[in-house]
């Protein structure tokens, strides 16, 4: 049998269910022609979400920064600012507030809480920001922070992981949104946050969250020089920790950006190889139920394509941005755009909640929200009033 045979024989072992080791992962995400990758990974889309399969899913959040002091230091991240350093700021929680009522005025569902390690924010910081938070807005689903947060709050309060994790989410936390995984494997992960906690360590935390009832997303940085080899074990990092604890909703991969940073573009990843993650990782993770495309970092085209490719979200219209678009993301979109992205690439769009049900399902263009407001990277509290939009409500699908 040649290698193209033999490709093909694997791929269609995994679109139609059976699991793939590591190395036959690695081997197709080198040398699996581009568009058989990708027929095999959307056909194993189609297999999961028999009977909605027509549906591409999209969610109205805001991230809402608090800080931009860390003592982390990553070496691809624009965005922090050394705790001493002149450029530091933090936001007060009205402001905070004001930004999460502007969330609910516009249709948004979802806030991300992200920000730096601030030498001075433990436990406590984050549990009077959530408590405050969802005594004003119980209908917004806090989706925030990760295992790097979690283990630099609980050593500035002296407690472990499982205390601090149970005290934020017993004050509103709903669930991790998985940040601070970069690259679990270890090389990559010492030569871009040499200060971060191991990628074991950010696994064991997010399975003690997921045993203590708190789900997560996953996520995958590249295009920092990381390997294809270190690629593919960061998939299988998730995978066995998913098949311990089963609490990642979803695996997200997204672009490098190389500006203002450290590692200055010396990198980064081509569009083909994240197509090719997307398509590798619905067909390797075979226990996680979503796969998000970025528009955000890759571009709307890239995105849209991404859906063929067995991405079965298309992520948000995030009204607030700073982290990426700091390190060059310029992309930007809007609610009907994003509706038009979807229907383009042959799939009916749903706004969906948090934890992936149908909000709205948009069948018919006739009906769609039109409200030039709900824009990507928005920035704004100037909305005066608000009505929270009681209306949204969960679809049987």
């Amino acid at each position: 049998m040649g290698q193209r045979a033999g490709l093909q024989t694997t791929l269609d072992r995994a679109a139609d269910g059976g699991r793939l080791t590591p190395e036959e992962a690695l081997e197709l995400y080198r040398s699996a022609p581009l568009h058989a990758l990708g027929a095999a990974a959307d056909a194993a889309r189609r297999r999961r979400y028999a009977g909605i399969d027509h549906i591409a899913t999209y969610i109205i959040e805001r991230n809402i920064n608090y800080t931009n002091a860390c003592v982390t230091a990553c070496k691809f991240c624009a965005f922090y600012a050394p705790p001493k350093s002149e450029k530091v700021w933090t936001r007060d929680l009205d402001d905070i507030l004001r930004r999460c009522a502007e969330t609910v005025e516009l249709g948004g569902t979802q806030i991300m809480f992200q920000g730096g390690h601030h030498p001075d924010y433990g436990v406590e910081y984050y549990e009077r920001h959530f408590r405050a938070i969802k005594e004003a807005f119980p209908q917004l689903v806090i989706h925030s922070l990760g295992a790097s947060e979690v283990d630099h709050m609980a050593r500035i309060s002296g407690v472990s992981a499982e205390e601090a994790i149970s005290r934020i989410h017993a004050a509103g936390l709903d669930s991790f949104a998985g940040a601070g995984a970069e690259l679990l494997p270890a090389r990559p992960r010492q030569a871009i946050a040499p200060l971060k906690e191991s990628g074991e360590r950010w696994l064991e935390i997010m399975e003690t969250a997921h045993r203590l009832g708190v789900e997560s997303t996953s996520t995958m940085l590249m295009g920092t020089g990381e390997t294809n080899a270190e690629r593919i074990e960061h998939l299988r990092m998730i995978r066995d920790s998913q098949d311990r604890t089963g609490g990642f909703r979803a695996f997200i991969p997204y672009l490098y950006q190389p500006q203002n940073n450290h590692l200055k573009g010396r990198t980064q990843a081509t569009i083909f190889e994240y197509l090719r993650m997307i398509a590798i990782a619905r067909l390797f993770l075979d226990n996680v139920a979503h796969i998000q495309g970025s528009w955000l970092t890759t571009g709307k085209e890239a995105g849209q394509l991404s859906l063929h490719y067995g991405a079965d979200d298309l992520g948000s219209v995030m009204l607030e941005e700073n982290v990426v678009s700091s390190a060059g993301a310029k992309h930007r979109s809007n609610r009907l755009e994003l509706l038009h992205l979807i229907r383009a690439a042959g799939r009916v769009p749903a706004q969906r909640a948090t934890t992936y049900e149908h909000l709205v399902v948009h069948d018919d263009p006739a009906n769609d929200p039109v409200d030039d407001r709900v824009v990507s990277h928005l920035s704004s509290t100037a909305i005066e009033g608000g009505t929270a939009h009681p209306e949204l409500t969960v679809l049987n699908s």
